[in-house]
This record gives structure tokens, C-alpha cells and sequence, in this order.
């Protein structure tokens, strides 16, 4: 453990927001430190590396006006922690968890490190609960499971904000009684974006409910990088100790990528794909995998963290290591917003892994496996006439091709686009489902049992 009276004046380098400390003993990775200036002011950093007697501190409010010899650093034995409380509940607080409504302070039930422990993966419940999001896209074909962690792949322009402010503000689990809170986390948000997110949530009522964290773009990159883990801290707070049912939404995982690439950069270390630094893939695995369900526990972490893929690239560094850790992603897509449909949810690329844990007699209908599968097939085959017709003309398909292509127009008219504050039970989803696919001769409807269809499928 390090003295923590000792003060240190051994400062050697300042580059961007970082300092190097030498002659230090006692010293761990993540540790807290005050660097006291020489008007007596403070700022407060982290250890980032530790090697032999030096440390490299990075500085939270930045090392603007600092020179080594004015400097002195003590460093506190403690890692970052965030004062947690039931009462965080309707608050709003900045990325180092102190509020910024105007409220009291927390009254902190108690002090939890930022970087949470480790679930044991033996003491991992599998998640096959469904959550219903009131949106039919990921409802009824990209199901959202308890415990799950679902990405939003978006680009800019596009409404993924609105969309993950509409899922914050709906989302819910069917069994009455069940305790539910919503975690909202935004990086590198606009002054613009941040007051849209904070008086939507107070307009519906939805604050009462949730836990929000903004981070705005002018703001210190390492408060960027800390603004997660409080949120996943509050979130294991919520979940774990008191019972609750949590979904958090992180917005947008793009800019916390960046501040990573920015850190990394005045670290002077070798880059890797597209500059982010090697570790992405291992850092962003820390923050994906505290979502989950543990054995014995009755809470829950469902996290959906939404990300901006640069240029629409899917192989982009980011979407492609978030994909690889999630179970899943769901598409926004640019072409269906220019049409001016909402939400331009893309449901063929889509893809929930768990879906087939969440679904079914007893947690939705009997009926919502085959339905969804009959769906998309039909869906994908007008998609298909489509572009055929564009390459030979429409004279080129068969009636069953243009009833198909019928299909498809009016799946991404009453199915696909539904109003911002409309809020579809499932019941409501598999209803427009069905009016749909009466369109279609039932011979065609291969996909779905025949005790389905006699007791679902509309009348013609």
C-alpha cells in the first residue's frame, strides 16, 4: 500500500493529459492520486502503468498550466470508486458519478469500485426472460432476452438516439410485480443531444425510474472512459443488491472508443487496427461482459450499447469487436430513414442470438417462433423480386413475385414504421404480423404449423 502522506515532487514529463511520476514504491494499477498545484488548487488522476519506480498518472481535468517542478502528487491507496444509493434513482449525474441536476447530494449507502468483480462464469444463469421493448422489430423478430447484451449498429444522422431514448422509456418485463430501472449512460454527447435526453425522460415521467449519466463532448476524455463503468457499477448495484431488474443503454460507444484511441495515442503507444490501440477488443470486453444474470439472484443486467459505425462500416473496429462479444446486433438503416420510415430497423442483417430463449408458450405465444420465421422469409423473397425487377423489370415476375413485393412495401409500412411514442404490446406486433401475411395465399405460408394458422391467420 502506498504512504499515503508522502508527497511526491518527482514529476518528470507532462504529455497531453498524463504525468510521469519517478522514484514511487507501493504503487498498483488504478489507483487514485491528488496532484496539488501551486496555488493550492487540486485535480485528481489515475495510475494508468506502473513500472519499476515509475507511474503514469492520468490527470481527470487535464494538465493545461501544469509544469513538473510546480506539481507535487500524493496518491490515495484506493482505486475509483462511485457512492452508490437507492436514491440515485431520478438523478442525473456527470461521467465521475456527481450529480449535475441541481439535486442534493447522495447520501451514499456504500462505496463500490468502478471496475466491479468478476461473475464467476460458473454462478452465470443463462439468460430466457423476455423483456418487452414496445418496439415490433425487436420485439417479435430480434427478441431482447433478460441478461442479454444487444447492440444498436447505427450511423451518423441517423435516430438511433431517439430510437434508444424510445427503448429506455418503454422497455419493460411482463411479470407483474417485478421491479424495473433503466441505467442511461451518454459519451461524448452534444449540449443538444444531453438536454433532448434529460427533458424526454422528464416529460414521460421516465427519470423516476432511471439512473442518467451524461458525458459531454467538450469534456475530459478520461471522464468519457470512466462514465461506463459508473453506470454498470450503479447498474450492479441496482441488480444485484437491490433486485431489480436493469437495462442500461450506452450511448454512443463510438466516442468512448475514441477517447480510448486519444488516451493511447499520448501514451505513446504502438497502434493498432485504424489506430485504436491493441487492447480494444480486451477493454471492451470489460464493459460488454458485467451484463448477465447470476444464480441465486433475483436482479438482472440487460445492456443495449449503442454505436455509431464510421462511414456505415460494418468492419469497422468497433461494430466488428463489439460483435464479437455480444449476442447479436440490430441494423439501422440509412436507406429505410430516407424513405422516412422510423425506426429504420433493418430486420434481415439483424440478429438476436437468445431469441429462441425468450420467446414461446409462457413468456410470449405459442405462435411467435414460426411467426417470426414466416416473416422474414416472406419478407426476404419480396426483397429478392425487388431487386430482380430492378435488374429485368417488372415484367420479368410472377404474380406470387409481385404479391411478394406487395408484401414487402407494406411490412416496412405498418410492421417496421411505427410512431415514436407508440409503445406495441407483443400481442399488438404479432396482430400486424398476421394482418400482414393474409395478404399471401396460406399455401405459401410454409413456415407456420397448420394449428397456427387455423387459429391466428385473419379471414380473407
Amino acid at each position: 500500500m502506498a504512504d499515503v502522506a508522502k508527497e511526491y515532487r518527482t514529476v518528470t514529463e507532462i504529455v497531453g493529459p498524463l504525468m510521469i511520476v519517478e522514484g514511487v514504491s507501493g504503487i498498483t494499477y488504478g489507483e487514485l492520486a491528488d496532484v496539488k498545484l501551486a496555488n493550492g488548487s487540486l485535480r485528481r488522476g489515475r495510475v494508468l502503468e506502473v513500472s519499476g519506480d515509475k507511474a503514469i498518472i492520468q490527470v481527470f481535468e487535464g494538465t493545461s498550466g501544469l509544469s513538473p517542478q510546480d506539481v507535487k502528487v500524493r496518491f490515495l491507496a484506493r482505486g475509483m470508486e462511485l457512492a452508490v444509493s437507492i436514491d440515485m434513482l431520478g438523478r442525473v449525474f456527470d461521467g465521475f458519478g456527481r450529480p449535475i441536476d441541481d439535486g442534493p447530494a447522495i447520501i451514499p449507502e456504500k462505496y463500490l469500485n468502478v471496475n466491479g468483480s468478476p461473475i464467476n462464469p460458473f454462478a452465470r444463469d443463462y439468460p430466457n426472460e423476455f423483456i418487452q421493448t414496445g418496439v415490433s422489430t425487436i420485439d417479435l423478430l430480434n427478441t431482447l432476452v433478460r441478461g442479454q447484451k444487444l447492440p444498436l449498429f447505427s450511423g451518423s444522422g441517423l435516430p438511433h438516439s431517439r430510437l434508444a431514448v424510445q427503448i429506455a422509456r418503454q422497455a419493460k418485463v411482463l411479470k407483474t410485480g417485478e421491479k424495473f430501472a433503466v441505467v442511461f449512460a451518454a459519451m461524448g454527447i452534444t449540449f443538444e443531444e444531453a438536454e433532448f435526453f434529460i427533458a424526454d425522460f422528464r416529460r414521460t415521467g421516465a427519470i423516476e425510474r432511471s439512473v442518467v449519466f451524461v458525458n459531454l463532448a467538450d469534456d475530459p476524455p478520461i471522464e468519457r472512459i470512466a462514465l461506463p463503468r459508473m453506470a454498470l457499477t450503479t447498474a450492479e448495484y441496482l441488480a444485484f443488491e437491490k433486485d431489480m431488474h436493469v437495462l442500461v443503454i450506452m450511448t454512443d460507444i463510438t466516442n468512448y472508443c475514441e477517447a480510448l484511441r486519444e488516451i493511447s495515442a499520448a501514451r505513446r503507444e504502438v497502434p493498432g487496427r485504424r489506430g485504436y490501440p491493441g487492447y480494444l477488443y480486451t477493454d471492451l470486453s470489460t464493459i460488454y461482459e458485467r451484463a448477465g444474470r447470476i444464480k441465486g439472484k433475483k436482479g438482472s443486467i440487460t445492456q443495449i450499447p449503442v454505436l455509431t459505425m464510421p462511414e456505415d462500416d460494418k468492419t469497422h473496429p468497433i461494430p466488428d469487436l463489439t460483435g464479437y462479444i455480444t449476442e447479436g446486433q440490430i441494423i439501422i438503416n440509412r436507406a429505410l430513414h430516407t424513405k422516412g420510415i422510423y425506426p429504420p430497423v433493418d430486420v434481415l442483417p439483424s440478429l438476436s442470438r437468445l431469441k429462441d430463449k425468450g420467446i414461446g408458450e409462457g413468456k410470449t405465444r405459442e405462435d411467435h417462433a414460426d411467426l417470426m420465421n414466416q416473416l422474414y422469409s416472406a419478407y426476404a423473397r419480396g426483397k429478392n423480386a425487388k431487386e430482380l425487377a430492378v435488374v429485368l423489370g417488372e415484367s420479368a415476375l410472377s404474380e406470387e413475385d409481385l404479391l411478394f413485393v406487395k408484401f414487402a412495401d407494406e411490412f416496412e409500412d405498418k410492421f417496421v414504421r411505427q410512431g415514436e411514442n407508440e409503445n406495441r404490446s407483443i400481442e399488438e406486433s404479432m396482430r400486424i404480423g398476421w394482418e400482414l401475411l393474409s395478404m399471401l395465399p396460406r399455401g405459401e405460408l410454409k413456415r407456420i404449423r397448420e394449428k397456427f394458422l387455423d387459429k391466428y391467420l385473419p379471414a380473407r
